[in-house]
């Protein structure tokens, strides 16, 4: 398991495919509001003229010296949902977020949000 507390020390690991595929680079971590466990991260991809942030779950992820590899191929992370690099995820988005990659989504008993950036 992904220990949060190392989350932070993650950020500018490169993000890389099962194939070992360089993805963009780590920028952010979300958590499960739920467990506080690292559940998605974004990654910076794009020319550097037009970066944008994309997501990829992080279930099964592997944390190596100064990696992160994924258990999502390239091409289906590099065309997921995305947000500028200046930008948050919109409560509205998680939904076909978690769609998209074909996982489950339940918002809290009040309307709560699954996925808090840390």
């Amino acid at each position: 398991m992904i220990q949060p507390a190392d989350i932070r020390e993650w950020r500018t690991y490169d993000v890389v495919d099962q194939g070992g595929h360089k993805i963009g680079t780590l920028e952010s971590v979300y958590v499960s509001t739920r467990t506080d466990e690292p559940a998605m991260a974004t990654v910076l991809i794009g020319l550097p003229t037009r970066h944008r942030l994309v997501f990829v779950p992080l279930d099964g992820a592997v944390v190596g010296p100064d990696y992160l590899k994924v258990g999502y191929e390239k091409t289906l992370v590099k065309q997921s949902p995305s947000i500028g690099t200046d930008d948050v995820l919109p409560a509205e988005d998680e939904g076909p977020l978690f769609q998209y990659y074909g996982l489950p989504y339940q918002t809290g008993a009040n309307g709560e949000r699954q996925l808090a950036r840390r």
